[in-house]
């Protein structure tokens, strides 16, 4: 078994690599002068069962290409088998036909990742479920809400309510509320563009209440920010935030500097920007990542890996 890491996010590999008790695998990746990407993999690898670790965020294109072009070279080197370990799958929101002549971008990308050569997908927490149904290869589909849970749980927040802060997440919701023991309620909002939202109307009690918005991912912290003024405004006495992939926009950012979250809690399944007065918690899944790489690794079961 061998883990290697595009430049996306190698603090992640590292760690995955660390809790494995394996070296990190030894590559060069280089940009010529007009942007195009080079690598060359630094080891042996014939035989091997190899690991990339590379989520497809923050540039999705730049970070998407890179991981196809590993896989590219890892596979001419008469690798074993090739799992391509995507912590955030980018592309994930265009997963559908919401409108005349538009494509199915996610579908693509899983085209393109089976063309290239990958064996094998291991992903976090997809936009949505059905993108499992792109792949003709076998994909693994993990869950942070083991170690987001965990964390909600520790803190021992007052009379909570989970929150949905869209109509689309309420199956994530019910599931936190059930797992949190905790009351459920749903902001039903309005988008007004690409990054703004308006939120207007509520499902559920959150009076005197403290409230945890639950969500996959967030960019430009438009929904999140909509929806905890929301609650706060129908009563909520707290409102915190848990969202999986933190895939961060200036506009984000500053969004939610001034917003109502008294802390949004994420994972490291992208790299997240900390400080500057962003009240932010960035929990790990490297040890959830590395327990399914070895478990697949030896052909075992990953069910035990949902549990709480």
């Amino acid at each position: 078994m061998k883990i290697f890491s595009g430049s996306a996010n190698p603090a992640l590999a590292q760690k995955i690599a660390d809790f494995l008790g394996v070296p990190l695998g030894a590559a060069k990746i280089r940009r010529f002068p007009e942007g195009e990407i080079w690598v060359k993999i630094d080891e042996h690898v014939r035989g091997d069962d190899v690991f990339v670790v590379q989520p497809t965020c923050l540039p999705p294109n730049e970070n998407l290409m890179e991981l196809l072009i590993m896989t590219d070279a890892l596979r001419r080197a008469s690798t074993a088998r090739i799992t391509a370990v995507i912590p955030f799958y980018g592309y994930a929101r265009q997963d559908r036909k919401d409108q005349p002549r538009v494509p199915i971008t996610a579908k693509l990308v899983a085209n393109l990742l089976v063309a290239a050569g990958v064996n094998r997908v291991l992903t976090l927490d997809l936009h949505a479920q059905q993108i499992q149904g792109f792949f003709d290869i076998p994909l693994d589909h993990l869950y942070a809400s083991p170690v987001i849970v965990k964390y909600l749980k520790e803190k021992k927040l007052p009379n909570p309510v989970v929150v949905s802060p869209d109509t689309g997440g309420l199956k994530m919701a019910h599931a936190y509320a059930q797992m949190l023991d905790a009351g459920l309620a749903i902001v039903a909002k309005e988008r007004k563009g690409p990054t703004e939202v308006e939120a207007f109307s509520l499902v559920g009690d959150v009076k005197g209440k403290t409230a945890i918005l639950v969500d996959d991912l967030t960019t430009t912290a438009g929904t999140l920010c909509a929806a905890a003024s929301f609650v706060k405004r129908n009563g909520a006495t707290a409102v915190y935030a848990a969202v999986t992939h933190a895939v961060l926009a200036p506009i984000g950012i500053e969004r939610l500097k001034n917003s109502d979250i008294v802390e949004l809690v994420v994972t490291d399944s992208v790299p997240v920007p900390v400080g500057s007065g962003l009240p932010i918690t960035v929990l790990s899944v490297a040890e959830l990542f590395g327990e399914a790489i070895r478990r697949i690794h030896e052909d075992k079961s990953i069910s035990d890996l949902f549990h709480i």
